[in-house]
């Protein structure tokens, strides 16, 4: 087993880095991604536009990734979905300069479907390491997204004033920097995630065919019993995975996507922005260590408690100020507590599943996910132009407290089920 654990950590690594570099890209569009919706539509209700159908086109594409996972295996996925990312953002960078709102929702959509790609990335380190280390691995994937926290807002700046002085909008700048961050993180795939996870994930199984949870999953594909995605559904553990992290990403989406809009109305800059960001995205990614070798430690169950909780104290805190450091606290709370509900989670989930079932069940989970935020930043502009941002937070706290409620309410009636019924 010394050997498998090595590569193991090996692919993890990997993962890590192609992580921090897709995540760097990813967030350095994010930062911009209203703005530019609000300036090319010219019209400010338009503004969650471009990230909604970016989200979406990722829904949409993550339950296909799963078949191609199986089909081609994680390495050569992962570097098709970077490669979309490659040409996403390079659409999206001529789209500002010629200064076309069409054009720019179609480079989203190629960048939707490489985040769908990247994203299932977190599933291939949890399948190649043994079901007690399966929090950690998935973290130190995660946690990849503290140098996107780091790099992604803070090249939007320097990258503006660079096409700046080329005669393009400043705005395009975080656009080519994310088309160069994909590509180098392709090359990283292509050359370093050998060999492929999904063959170590077999034999890792063969190892280890019961899961933490004891859902009995590995056992029964061991027997040629793989279940429908339905059914795996059905059971109370793989649900409250699923809504934790569909409603999690939700309110998450709704906050953090309007907010660079929200301070552009107060006379914010682009530092500010960046800097308020930045600590969304730092809080995002940054604990991903800790609340991993929680997950295992504590429990998949706590973890979500503690995220779903979270969560709502980050909605309720984003009305107190417009100003930097309110909001800056605020975001980071907000990015704190999508981690624990993401992270926890992805882990019970990945707790269910057997390596038959692994790939399109967590590309349906992921299209749930894409679906429900894609939902809640479409929503926010509508509801921040209409009822403004403090209305939009009060609605997130609440669709916050429902995760909270299923997991308590999971959580005490699996505490009081009998050992022998387990």
């Amino acid at each position: 087993m010394q050997n498998l654990e090595s590569i193991a950590r090996k692919i993890t690594g990997i993962l890590f880095a192609q992580q921090s570099l897709a995540s760097a890209g990813f967030i350095a569009a994010a930062t911009l991604n209203s703005i530019v919706g609000k300036e090319l539509s010219q019209n400010p209700s338009w503004a969650g536009v471009p990230t909604a159908v970016y989200l979406l086109a990722g829904a949409f594409s993550a339950f296909v990734w799963g078949y191609v996972y199986d089909a081609i295996g994680r390495r050569n996925g992962l570097t098709a979905g970077l490669s979309a990312g490659v040409l996403g953002s390079s659409v999206t960078f001529y789209a500002i300069a010629i200064h076309s709102f069409p054009v720019f929702l179609g480079g989203m959509i190629l960048m939707g479907v490489a985040n769908a790609a990247v994203q299932l990335g977190r599933f291939a380190a949890a399948e190649v390491n043994r079901p007690e280390h399966r929090g950690r691995a998935i973290s130190n994937v995660v946690i990849g997204g503290t140098v996107g926290s780091v790099v992604g807002p803070f090249v939007a700046g320097p990258a503006g004033s660079l096409v700046g002085s080329w005669g393009i909008d400043e705005l395009a700048g975080a656009y080519l920097v994310a088309a160069i961050l994909f590509a180098i993180g392709a090359l990283v795939v292509f050359l370093g995630l050998r060999p492929d996870p999904r063959e170590i994930g077999k034999e890792v199984a063969e190892k280890f065919p019961e899961t933490v949870s004891g859902t009995g999953g590995a056992l029964s594909a061991s027997k040629g019993q793989v279940r429908s995605v339905l059914e795996i559904l059905r059971q109370p553990a793989a649900l409250v995975a699923v809504v934790s992290m569909v409603l999690g990403q939700m309110v998450m989406v709704l906050v953090m996507v309007i907010t660079s809009l929200h301070m552009r109305g107060h006379d914010h800059g682009l530092s500010d922005i960046s800097l308020v960001v930045s600590s969304h995205t730092f809080g995002m990614f940054a604990f991903s260590i800790i609340s991993g070798r929680l997950a295992d430690r504590w429990g998949r169950g706590v973890v979500i408690l503690i995220g779903s909780s979270t969560l709502v104290l980050a909605c309720l805190a984003a009305t107190i100020s417009p100003d930097v450091l309110p909001l800056g606290v605020a975001l980071f709370l907000l990015g704190l507590g999508w981690n624990f509900c993401f992270v926890g989670g992805s882990t019970l989930l990945a707790d269910q599943l057997s390596p038959l079932e692994r790939a399109r069940t967590q590309g349906f989970n992921d299209l749930l996910v894409g679906l429900a935020s894609a939902l809640g930043s479409l929503e926010s502009g509508f509801i921040f132009a209409s009822l403004g941002y403090n209305m939009m937070a009060y609605v997130s706290a609440a669709v916050a407290l429902i995760p909270l409620a299923v997991v308590a309410v999971w959580m005490t009636r699996r505490s009081t089920v009998p050992a022998s019924a387990a």
